[in-house]
C-alpha cells in the first residue's frame, strides 16, 4: 500500500472541531483528520481557536501525518478522524 501526504494547506472544520488534511492511498485521495482536542492534549494547541490549532498542526505534522499512515495502513483505504485516545497510545 503506497500513502501519500500532498503538501497542502490543511483545513479548519469549525463544524466538527478538527483539522482536515488530505492523504492518497494508491492513488485515491482520502479524507483525514485530527481533532481539535488532540491538537490542545498532545501537540500544544494553546485553544480552540483556528489560529491556534492550525499553528499546533503545522508544526506536528509530520508526527500527525505518521500517526494517519499508521491507521490507514490498519484500515485501507478509508477516511481517518483521530482523537486524543488515540495519541495517548500511540505516543
Amino acid at each position: 500500500m503506497k500513502i501519500h501526504f500532498p503538501d497542502e494547506c490543511p483545513e479548519y472544520c469549525a463544524r466538527d472541531y478538527v483539522v482536515a488534511f488530505p492523504a492518497e492511498v494508491d492513488g485515491t485521495r482520502v479524507q483525514c483528520a485530527v481533532s481539535a482536542e488532540a491538537l490542545e492534549d498532545h501537540f500544544g494547541a494553546a485553544s480552540l481557536r483556528e489560529e491556534d490549532l492550525l499553528a499546533a498542526f503545522k508544526l506536528n505534522r509530520r508526527r500527525i501525518e505518521h500517526a494517519a499512515s499508521n491507521l490507514l495502513h490498519e484500515m485501507g483505504a478509508k477516511p481517518v478522524l483521530m482523537h486524543s485516545g488515540y495519541f495517548r497510545f500511540c505516543d
